[in-house]
């Protein structure tokens, strides 16, 4: 399993699309959740959703228009 990007996202949507691609059966991570948490400024970094290289089509099918 290699993962890729499939894209950066605010840190909520990264979830919701983790979430949606998962119920669809791609396993998807996020990437980066978690970064300056400590700071305050965790929703100013973007997550990076990430799959298996390939679902990468699959999922990109998934995405919202």
């Amino acid at each position: 399993m290699a993962l890729v990007e499939l894209g950066r996202y605010a840190r909520n949507e990264a979830m919701i699309l983790v979430g949606r691609l998962e119920s669809e059966g791609i396993e998807a991570v996020a990437f980066d959740g978690g970064a300056s948490i400590a700071d305050g400024s965790y929703l100013l970094i973007p997550v990076r959703v990430m799959v298996d290289e390939d679902e990468l089509s699959a999922a990109r099918d998934i995405l919202p228009a």
